[in-house]
């Protein structure tokens, strides 16, 4: 029972993550040495209405992926864990290596900007270094 609560919990994360906007705005937090920014940047990194940014906001907030604080008019937000920001590590060592037959898609992977933590580059070149292809 506890395993189906863990997979149920997996599962209902995953598409909290799915939309490019939150990918986006968790990368933003993830590269900040405090893991935060305020709505000011996100809007401006984004390119979201003021609405739309809200609304994905509220989405990673309720599934417990970030946190958010108010001093007066101002909000920042905050990733609710470091490991937030190791996931989309992971996840971009991910992307890399499965673009890697696909050199037009692969070029753009590359050109995202770098995470903290670790290199999925590194990851990547470890991965197409050891395949029989390489």
């Amino acid at each position: 029972w506890a395993r189906r609560g863990a997979n149920q919990t997996h599962a209902d994360l995953s598409p909290c993550l799915a939309p490019p906007t939150r990918i986006q705005v968790l990368e933003v937090l993830a590269a900040d040495a405090d893991h935060t920014a305020p709505v000011s940047v996100l809007l401006d990194v984004t390119g979201c209405e003021a609405s739309q940014l809200s609304q994905h906001l509220a989405v990673l907030r309720r599934a417990g992926v970030v946190t958010s604080t108010r001093s007066g008019n101002a909000v920042e937000y905050r990733l609710a864990e470091p490991l937030v920001a190791e996931l989309l590590v992971v996840a971009r060592a991910f992307l890399l290596s499965n673009l890697a037959g696909a050199s037009d898609q692969l070029e753009a992977a590359r050109r995202l900007p770098a995470l903290p933590g670790a290199s999925a580059r590194a990851v990547l070149d470890a991965t197409t270094a050891s395949s029989p292809s390489a």
